[in-house]
């Protein structure tokens, strides 16, 4: 493998390539109010995209052009869409897919992975304790009515001991780079987080696509997921050689592509609700050869219709009785019900709190700082400055039920002000972010444009697991920071790269030289204490400048 740390020639030349008129990269993608993933402040390229810039310069446009076509026309083949919920048909499209990777380090990778995994730790021991004794409750912590009112909370689970304490079996936390450099958390997904199939297909596309990038690179692999899945729902249950089965509500969800493709990769049942039945507090499922014990549920379900005798009443998607069989221990739902009160926006500016309670350890990962709308003075504060924030629904998702203060009209401005008022605990309030920038092909053209990076977690009652990178999504519309696909956002690979492993690899035929930019030696120690000051949830903390 070739390093991606280049020689002095070749680090001279691709800052040169970059001059040229014929460039493709050219002055595009500076954005000096943005981190930019791709430059140094000066112009300059980061060791991490000189590849990349050398091969996109070595392309013509139309060449560029073609392959991104390419890689639409592979994901439409493959039915790899998503369905728009506002369009009044419901409408079904396929994930632009951009070819332009987002690249990631691994030393810094290593510290949003060890971030990560702090956090799902802390996360299912919260479940654990809201579920138990309550002990955070007890504390003074979170007040216990921020947790009983909420919809997610679910009385079901009272007193049921889980496996491992484990509740969040498939965890998605989705991170952004601010203008200072540093990661934040933006939010939790604990209930039945999606993209993972776009990350698996991306790489498999970008590897047909990029062959010689790949072969140049010490690119870290994603393969394993499926494999990797399927362990941690094994290694959740007691029961050897389990049945493992998806349960999906069917062709019309919008992830009903994801829900096959991962039941295809593990070799396990993709399943509709109809297809299974409890008796004796235990889960069957109706096969050719008869009927069969199911021990784990990776259900793609959300909560109100897993069990219509235990939530809701008319619905026909789940299992009748589940929740008995769940209660006895005679079935594993991965993810738990009632894990929605984790992930639930009110309950996020405690994290780093649940971090110290349970853990007993420093945030590696930062909060966005997050005023509380429930709170009279927070209230207050975000109906001064609304068209300075971004204002999101507790319980929403997928970009739905947002404001964007900067980039509101009056109207919306005033409709978000009624609703603040007429029920503020409904609402949260955050600073609109610096997202980092990335070069995206758009329009014919490579220009700059907002991302931010979900990684997926897997946590089994012996181990928390990643694989490297996770899903970047990208902001299409030039100044939007939505990167939802549902609101016109698209998707990247995202490569983790070992540059020290590239350089070992160099040396052995050339001497590996930087003259750009000394690369910062990011030790995990340093960056807790960096990272470790507490932000108030008054959100008044400014988060940084551009480096």
């Amino acid at each position: 493998m070739g390093s991606p740390l280049l020689n002095v020639a070749d680090a001279l030349d691709v800052n040169q390539l970059i001059q040229s008129e014929d460039s493709l990269i050219g002055a595009v993608n500076l954005a000096p109010d943005f981190f930019n993933e791709m430059r140094f402040l000066d112009g300059s390229i980061r060791p991490t995209y000189q590849d990349v810039v050398r091969w996109i310069d070595s392309q013509s446009l139309d060449n560029v052009l073609a392959l991104n076509q390419a890689a639409t026309e592979s994901f439409y083949r493959k039915g790899i869409t998503f369905t728009v919920y506002t369009d009044a048909c419901n409408t079904e499209r396929v994930i632009p897919f951009d070819i332009i990777p987002r690249i990631i380090a691994l030393k810094e990778w290593r510290i949003m992975e060890a971030g990560c995994a702090q956090r799902i730790r802390a996360l299912n021991a919260f479940l654990h304790d809201i579920y138990h004794k309550q002990d955070i409750i007890r504390a003074g912590i979170i007040p216990a009515a921020q947790i009983f009112a909420n919809p997610c909370f679910q009385p079901w689970m009272l007193n049921v001991d889980l496996p491992g304490q484990i509740y969040a079996h498939i965890s998605g936390i989705d991170l952004v780079r601010h203008g200072d450099g540093m990661y934040y958390v933006l939010e939790d997904n604990l209930r039945t987080p999606s993209g993972v199939s776009y990350m698996l297909e991306g790489r498999s596309i970008s590897q047909q696509l990029m062959p010689s990038l790949f072969a140049k690179n010490n690119i870290l692999g994603v393969e394993e997921y499926p494999a990797l899945l399927k362990k941690t729902l094994i290694e959740s249950t007691t029961v050897e050689n389990p049945l493992i089965v998806v349960l999906t509500p069917g062709r019309f969800n919008s992830a009903y592509y994801e829900h096959a493709f991962l039941a295809r990769e593990m070799g396990v049942p993709l399943v509709n609700g109809h297809d299974m039945f409890v008796d004796g507090a235990e889960v069957f499922l109706n096969t050719v050869a008869g009927r069969q014990k199911v021990d784990v549920i990776y259900r793609r379900l959300d909560d109100p219709f897993l069990d219509s005798l235990a939530f809701r009443p008319d619905s026909v998607l789940g299992v009748a009785g589940l929740m008995s069989a769940y209660r006895a221990g005679n079935v594993i739902l991965a993810n738990a019900p009632g894990t929605g009160v984790a992930d639930d926006k009110s309950i996020y500016p405690f994290v780093p709190d649940m971090i110290d309670f349970y853990l007993g350890e420093k945030p590696i990962l930062h909060n966005v700082p997050t005023w509380q709308c429930r709170k009279p003075d927070d209230l207050k504060y975000v109906l001064a400055h609304l068209p300075e924030l971004v204002v999101k629904e507790a319980q929403g998702s997928g970009g739905y039920g947002m404001l964007i203060g900067p980039q509101a009209s009056k109207a919306e401005l005033e409709e978000f002000r009624l609703k603040l008022i007429a029920e503020p605990e409904a609402y949260i309030a955050q600073p609109t972010l610096a997202l980092s920038v990335c070069p995206t092909l758009v329009d014919e053209k490579i220009a700059p444009r907002h991302i931010d990076l979900r990684p997926f977690i897997l946590s089994s009652p012996t181990q928390v697991r990643t694989v490297a990178g996770g899903l970047t999504r990208v902001a299409l519309t030039e100044g939007s920071l939505v990167v939802n696909s549902s609101q016109g956002g698209g998707i990247k690979d995202t490569w983790v790269v070992d540059l020290e492993r590239s350089e070992e690899l160099s040396a052995e035929s050339t001497t590996t030289v930087d003259v750009t930019h000394e690369i910062v030696d990011l030790d995990l120690d340093q960056v807790v204490v960096i990272t470790s000051t507490k932000s108030t949830p008054s959100g008044t903390t400014k988060i940084g400048a551009n480096v």
